[in-house]
């Protein structure tokens, strides 16, 4: 079993990383603190624990990886999240994105496809995080592009991986006002997508910049 130290001089590269990540324009302050707060190391394999706070993504086995702390910034700004908001989350991967979300105040209700990975951000977060949010902290093993419409509807949608096209089952499960956060395309970069539920018929679509994810698998993307 891993164990890791959080010290001044991983806390250091933190300040360092917050300060890289306003340059490159994120301006939430919530999202800042968070990355500025949570040990991202914990959530990497030994061997890339002297690269943690650099701003890259890193394997994590199953074919997936832990976003670059960019990404997952950007990621969750788009959310606009607020203290409360019921947040799901498609790809727990190294449950450091959920850990984000969770420092930003949210309910995180958080699906992995592949058992062994969630098992493992199970075990991180309880070690990561203030042992109060865990109550705020919910995991699923399954296929993430059928959502949880046991627990819908959900204030927003962040998806971890990227998608051929918007799931309409992820949309059905959104909330009227609600934001889903994708990565879209049929190649190997996607644009980031922003989607404003403004009722049941009506949707408001953003799109933005170019991002790199491994495949959202599933029902309603990629198949296996």
């Amino acid at each position: 079993m891993q164990t890791y130290q959080d010290t001044y001089k991983h806390k250091g590269l933190r300040n360092q990383l917050e300060a890289l990540l306003r340059s490159k324009g994120i301006v939430d302050e919530g999202v800042l603190k968070a990355i500025s707060t949570l040990p991202r190391h914990f959530f990497l394999p030994h061997d890339f624990e002297s690269h943690a706070y650099e701003d890259k993504a890193f394997p994590i086995g199953e074919g997936q990886t832990i976003s670059q702390p960019y990404t997952v910034a950007y990621q969750t700004q788009l959310l606009s999240l607020k203290p409360g908001d019921k947040v799901l989350e498609i790809g727990t991967g190294s449950g450091y994105q959920a850990a984000v979300l969770l420092a930003c105040g949210a309910n995180v209700y958080s699906i992995e496809r592949h058992q062994n990975l969630s098992d493992t951000a199970a075990r991180t977060l309880k070690t990561a995080i203030p042992h109060d949010w865990m109550s705020r902290l919910h995991l699923f093993v399954g296929d993430g592009t059928r959502g949880l419409i046991e627990h819908a509807p959900y204030h927003k949608i962040i998806v971890t991986a990227g998608a051929p096209s918007v799931p309409k089952t992820l949309l059905s499960q959104l909330q009227i006002g609600g934001i889903l956060v994708i990565p879209v395309g049929k190649d190997e970069v996607q644009k980031m997508v922003r989607i404003t539920k403004i009722s049941d018929k009506d949707i408001h679509t953003e799109v933005f910049a170019d991002f790199s994810f491994v495949p959202l698998v599933g029902e309603n993307g990629w198949k296996v």
